[in-house]
C-alpha cells in the first residue's frame, strides 16, 4: 500500500511540474563587443517581465563555425543556440546570448523546405532566434540599432523577452498587445506591440 501511495505522489509531482512552464533561473550570455548598455537593458527587461533571478555571464567569444559569408557578412543564429544550449550551466534554466554582429537563419515552410525565394530564405537575417520550447536563445543589436536610443532599448527588450517566451513553450500570441505577437519579418511590428505578455501567455508562464 505505501509503495502505491508513494508511485501517486510521484505522479502528482510529475504532473505538477510539467504544467510549470516558468524558468526559475535565466542567464545572460554576452558576446565579446555586445553593446553593455543591451546586455543591461535586456537584463533588467527579462528580470521585470517574468519576474525570476536573472544573471549576467562573463563575456565569451563567438562559437567557432557559426560564422558564414554567404550574402554578407554574418553569424548563423541556430549554430549559436545550440552552442548555448551545449554549454549551459546546470543551475540555469535558459539562457540568452547577446552579440553585436548580424545573425541569421533558414526559413522553412511546414513541410520543411526553405521557404521561396530560396535565395532569399536560405540565410534570412534576423532580429533574435529561439525554439519553442528551448534552453537558449539569441539576441542581436545589429538591426535593431539604427533608431534613436529609446527606441532601440525598447526594441531590444521587446525581442529578448519574445525569444524567452518561446523557450518557455510560447508560441506565437495573436493579441496586438502581446509582446509574442509574430514579427512577421517587420521592425515596426516590434515597435507597435507593448512589453508586456497577455492574459493567456503570462498564465501558461507563471507557476
Amino acid at each position: 500500500m505505501r509503495i502505491h501511495q508513494n508511485i501517486l505522489a510521484l505522479l502528482i509531482a510529475v504532473v505538477i511540474c510539467s504544467c510549470n512552464h516558468k524558468a526559475s533561473k535565466i542567464g545572460v550570455q554576452p558576446f565579446i563587443g555586445a553593446d553593455p548598455i543591451a546586455v543591461e537593458t535586456i537584463t533588467s527587461a527579462l528580470s521585470d517581465v517574468y519576474g525570476i533571478q536573472v544573471v549576467v555571464l562573463p563575456e565569451i567569444e563567438m562559437p567557432e563555425g557559426s560564422f558564414i559569408n554567404v550574402k554578407s557578412v554574418r553569424y548563423r543564429a541556430d549554430s549559436i543556440i545550440a552552442w548555448l544550449r551545449d554549454h549551459q550551466a546546470a543551475d540555469i534554466d535558459c539562457v540568452i546570448g547577446i552579440t553585436h554582429h548580424d545573425i541569421s537563419t533558414t526559413k522553412r515552410k511546414a513541410d520543411g523546405t526553405v521557404k521561396d525565394p530560396a535565395f532569399k530564405y536560405q540565410d534570412w537575417g534576423v532580429f533574435g532566434l529561439g525554439y519553442r520550447p528551448g534552453a537558449s536563445c539569441l539576441v542581436s543589436s545589429f538591426r535593431l540599432r539604427y533608431a534613436q536610443e529609446a527606441v532601440y532599448l525598447d526594441r531590444l527588450r521587446k525581442v529578448a523577452v519574445h525569444e524567452i517566451g518561446h523557450n518557455q513553450g510560447l508560441g506565437h500570441c495573436s493579441s496586438t498587445d502581446c509582446v509574442m505577437q509574430d514579427a512577421a519579418e517587420s521592425i515596426s511590428t516590434i515597435d507597435g506591440v507593448e512589453l508586456n505578455l497577455c492574459e493567456a501567455c503570462s498564465a501558461y508562464v507563471m507557476p
